[in-house]
């Protein structure tokens, strides 16, 4: 087909072209010697009219069900489970107060200001919305506390309670509507990552699984607390897509701040920002994950040039798999991957007696990534050698311990982590993205001890009860705020969905 003919039919059927089919044509410096400006930009509009009236069954579906979360009432046990993950949200938040990433995040909201509007937590301040999404996201993530998410590999609570919470507290919705915003925005967040490929997608890519979730579950649990329509939903997507980042050398990050920062300050702040924009008005491109351009096109990884995603992961059993539930509360304060090895050594204390002195050596084996993680890091809670010491000389590990970064420099502290030996294992890398793993244990005498700890307290598998949970928060909670505020904050969020304007929990949440 000669050019002239080319742009006679285009000329018939201009609604045939997009953009690509014009760049088909021989090359663009082609297409533009025989269209004349009003016809190439006519055919422009004509491709972008259509492609924003195309909306997919997925996006359809996806919306749909998010517009509808904030009066769709919950299973009974789906509602327990996201006031206990709401509760040990919260408790990482006022622990985190005393931490570095928490005073600067304080510092940021007391000198940054704002309307006083929403409740900055462990403080005296209120301020704006955005400001105080953020720095409570911070405090979330100012060590290793919070919750986590196996299969899309992500902390969903650090930035889903904080954004969830400013935008309630910004609408002044109630218990009941925060405890769906939360449950919606795990839902939403963890099935983006799962789609994209859930653990290896930052090995492909080199980006970061916990920021990209962190940015949906953060953006949904802000758009549910604001009311959003169907059609603003996907606006919302839309600007969330926008703000996703995440590189993976946050691990780099040696305190704890970049982490804070990536896994939840921004997330949240940005996601009650975006929710804001778009009640107020604001257009957007209606499907992000369908058309020219597309959030998959931009980010999945790729093997021999295509797209290796899976978009229909965004709506699987969506209503009927809650991804809450599947969402791990640690038992102790410390990197995930140590959890396991910790495990362990409480089992073979309870096997046998013995001190720290009679130990000869520990292998600790573990997932290539987890090592790559925990393995002789600087701070004290993310470092397995030192914190397997400490475990063996204490017989526990507390909040205090874990952050008491001076005894990483404890000759006695030294002596035990010289024992101890972190391998990858391949047979833990089989079990990925499952965080278990293998401790083998010498004495000095002879005895061998090893067990393979494949579902960690606190895990789905291995769930922590109500009363575990609780007494975690308390021991976080009530050096900060006090015994009596502790109790009471408890009881409160225990019954959140009687709690008729979330603004009511503030004077509980702060400092007296």
């Amino acid at each position: 087909m000669s050019d002239s003919t080319k742009a006679e039919e285009f000329r018939d059927r201009p609604e045939r072209f997009s953009r690509r089919r014009l760049i088909q044509f021989g090359g663009l410096s082609g297409a533009v010697a025989v269209f004349t400006p009003e016809l190439l930009h006519a055919a422009v509009l004509s491709a972008s009219d259509q492609s924003a009236k195309a909306i997919s069954p997925i996006m359809q579906q996806l919306s749909t069900y998010m517009s509808a979360a904030s009066e769709r009432a919950l299973p009974e046990e789906v509602v327990e489970k996201a006031k206990q993950h709401i509760l040990d949200t919260f408790a990482a938040m006022i622990s985190g107060s005393g931490l570095p990433p928490g005073r600067a995040a304080l510092e940021f909201a007391r000198a940054y200001g704002g309307k006083e509007i929403a409740t900055v937590v462990a403080s005296k301040i209120v301020c704006g919305p955005i400001e105080a999404a953020f720095a409570n996201g911070v405090l979330a993530h100012s060590d290793e506390t919070d919750d986590s998410h196996g299969p899309s590999r992500s902390h969903p609570g650090v930035s889903t309670v904080p954004a969830g919470f400013a935008s309630g507290e910004q609408y002044a919705i109630s218990g009941a509507q925060f405890i769906r915003a939360v449950t919606l925005g795990y839902d939403i967040g963890t099935r983006v990552s799962m789609s994209l490929g859930g653990p290896g997608y930052q090995a492909a890519t080199h980006r970061s699984t916990h920021g990209t979730a962190a940015c949906f579950c953060a953006g949904a649990a802000a758009g549910c607390a604001a009311g959003l329509n169907t059609e603003q939903m996907r606006l919302l997507l839309d600007y969330t897509a926008q703000q996703t980042s995440g590189i993976g050398a946050w691990s780099r990050d040696a305190e704890h701040m970049e982490k804070a920062f990536l896994f939840a300050g921004k997330p949240a702040g940005v996601a009650v920002m975006t929710a804001s924009l778009i009640r107020s008005g604001w257009s957007g491109v209606e499907d992000i994950f369908s058309g020219s351009d597309n959030f998959y096109e931009a980010l999945a990884p790729r093997e021999n040039g295509a797209i290796k995603a899976d978009p229909s992961l965004l709506v699987e059993k969506l209503g009927e798999r809650y991804e809450i539930a599947r969402t791990n509360i640690k038992k102790w304060t410390v990197g995930s991957p140590i959890q396991a090895p910790l495990d362990a050594l409480v089992i073979f204390f309870k096997q046998r007696s013995f001190t720290a002195d009679d130990v000869q050596k520990v292998v600790v084996r573990i997932a290539t990534d987890e090592a790559n993680t925990v393995s002789n890091r600087d701070i004290p809670d993310i470092c397995m050698e030192h914190m397997v010491a400490v475990m063996l000389l204490d017989k526990t590990v507390t909040f205090q311990t874990v952050h008491d970064k001076a005894r990483m420099k404890d000759p006695a502290v030294l002596r035990v982590r010289a024992k101890v030996e972190v391998l990858a294992d391949p047979r833990i890398d089989a079990r990925r993205p499952r965080r278990e793993a293998i401790v083998e244990l010498t004495l000095k005498d002879g005895t061998q001890l090893s067990e393979w700890v494949r579902d960690v307290r606190g895990t789905v598998d291995n769930p922590m009860t109500r009363e575990e949970v609780v007494e975690k928060a308390r021991d976080l909670i009530a050096p900060v705020l006090g015994a009596s505020a502790c109790t009471a904050l408890l009881n409160n969020l225990l019954a959140l969905e009687n709690v008729k304007d979330v603004r009511e929990l503030r004077p509980l949440l702060q400092r007296s």
